[in-house]
């Protein structure tokens, strides 16, 4: 058993561990780089379709809580789904990928009508509220692989508009930082845990949602009046 001075040594080692982890988050976390000009409307966007259905995009962008919130305020979404996309195990957890091995992205699955709203107004709003697309492997204050910046496409149009948008606002300079957003072919969703489904809507007081994510919504109603839903 410890004597009293080598429990108090080991209790002031944790507690400077504890203090060094955190100035590390604070530390490695950059302030968002927001966009230098309104964000141009998608030049090879396809027009919207002539009848109603219901079409799927998968994309992640940090923590799925605000991604899920932002995109359910949009005319002609149906749903949004908070889950994992982009990795090799099945059916995962949320404790699993956050251990960050599974290659899984926290994601949400869009179910818009196109003839409401195009994929390529989808990827407005993905790449100028929803989240910061020049971040590496993390989103404000989370990190990991788990939060990277990752669009997975389901066709070749899809995957033509997000690189021929990546490539417009690149060359528009509209971010001061270089865009990292991972453009790759859908596998596979897995919807996660239900007490992660419409978390903002839950947690309107977390310290979390307050500082992160109600500001997205109410940038998505200045950028996009004419997109933005009250729901």
């Amino acid at each position: 058993m410890p004597t009293p001075h080598i429990g108090r040594g080991i209790a002031v080692t944790l507690i400077a561990v504890v203090l060094a982890w955190m100035t590390y988050r604070t530390l490695g976390a950059r302030p968002p780089d927001t966009p230098n000009a309104d964000m141009p409307k998608v030049a090879a966007d396809a027009p919207l379709a002539a009848t109603k259905s219901t079409q799927y995009a998968v994309f992640a962008g940090g923590c799925f809580w605000g991604t899920q919130a932002v995109f359910e305020h949009l005319k002609g979404v149906a749903s949004v789904t908070a889950g994992y996309s982009g990795g090799f195990v099945k059916d995962p957890s949320y404790d699993v990928v956050s251990l960050g091995f599974t290659e899984h992205a926290e994601s949400v699955r869009v179910a818009f009508d196109p003839s409401q709203i195009s994929y390529g107004q989808l990827l407005m709003v993905y790449f100028s509220v929803a989240h910061d697309p020049t971040q590496y492997n993390r989103q404000g204050p989370d990190y990991g692989s788990q939060y990277r910046s990752a669009i997975f496409y389901s066709s070749a149009e899809e995957k033509r508009i997000a690189e021929s948008y990546v490539a417009q606002l690149t060359a528009a300079k509209i971010y001061s930082r270089p865009i990292v957003t991972e453009i790759k072919p859908f596998d596979a969703f897995y919807p996660a845990e239900n007490y992660h489904q419409d978390y903002l809507k839950t947690h309107l007081d977390s310290p979390y949602i307050v500082m992160n994510d109600l500001p997205k919504l109410d940038q998505l109603k200045q950028r996009f009046p004419d997109l933005y839903r009250v729901n």
